[in-house]
């Protein structure tokens, strides 16, 4: 894996071991910071733009200095190999300074890169499908930092050894009113006859760059909506999204089984395979 710590103004050179230390210092000890993860392959950046509008709503939310953005992409370009896919992830630190949980005299945002090899396995989900678990842990609500990515991911880290527990591939996370919210590491959307559907992440869960993605592809078609498991249980079709395993889609929650058309995930492969 690949590490590159750069602070704004952005440079071509990484901070020394002792300086990188010092500027992650608020994302270690408060989690102060936030991050998106992208699939690059042959030199590209899958749907760099809504990644950037991500990176920025987050830095407005957490009142966080943005970085030069152009000089983010570039840097970005240059940490992963030409060839070939890959997971880049950027992640954004406050800067350091301030003292306690205080912003004040916090300095600029500090820019991790990490590139890392891309796991293969996603391309057999997206033509295959996965079945899911259903997590018996549930997801705290917090309107503060919903929808958000930042660095705390407890949640996940506790919900993922519940998925490793059983042997799940992927698994439904509910919240603590016992609404269906997301996956572990995955959007969720469903199909009622014509009607699409996505959880409301006002209050959990974390809203990806694909769930954005397809919200913006499918328009007037999907309605945000609250669910709890037996609504989804009854529905026509179900897939996952996220921006490494793509638009996958769900055979089984459960004993429950889904017919194998997957007519709307299909629709959506081709059209996001189209726009990268």
């Amino acid at each position: 894996m690949q590490t590159l710590i750069i602070n704004h103004p952005m440079s071509d050179t990484p901070l020394s071991d002792a300086d990188g230390v010092m500027a992650l210092g608020r994302a270690w000890q408060l989690g102060d910071a936030h991050f998106s993860t992208l699939h690059a392959s042959d030199g590209q950046l899958h749907h760099w733009h809504y990644h950037q509008a991500r990176l920025m709503e987050a830095c407005s939310r957490l009142q966080m200095p943005m970085p030069d953005w152009q000089a983010v992409h570039e840097a970005a370009l240059a940490a992963m190999e030409q060839a070939g896919d890959q997971v880049l992830r950027i992640t954004l630190v406050r800067g350091t300074g301030g003292r306690g949980y205080s912003m004040t005299g916090c300095g600029a945002t500090t820019v991790v890169i990490n590139c890392a090899p891309f796991p293969g396995h996603y391309y057999q989900w997206r033509q295959q499908g996965i079945a899911l678990g259903v997590c018996e842990g549930r997801l705290g609500q917090s309107s503060l930092l919903a929808g958000l990515k930042t660095v705390n991911r407890l949640e996940q880290v506790l919900l993922k050894a519940e998925l490793d527990a059983h042997g799940w591939p992927e698994a439904l996370v509910l919240d603590s009113n016992d609404q269906v919210i997301e996956a572990v590491t995955a959007n969720l959307f469903w199909r009622e006859g014509e009607r699409i559907y996505t959880p409301d992440l006002s209050l959990a869960g974390v809203s990806g760059t694909l769930r954005a993605w397809c919200q913006d592809y499918l328009g007037s078609r999907l309605t945000v909506s609250e669910t709890g498991l037996e609504r989804l249980l009854a529905a026509d079709e179900v897939w996952l999204t996220n921006a490494l395993m793509g638009i996958v889609p769900v055979t089984a929650i459960g004993e429950r089984r889904f017919a194998a058309d997957f007519m709307i995930t299909r629709e959506l492969q081709l059209a996001y395979e189209d726009t990268l």
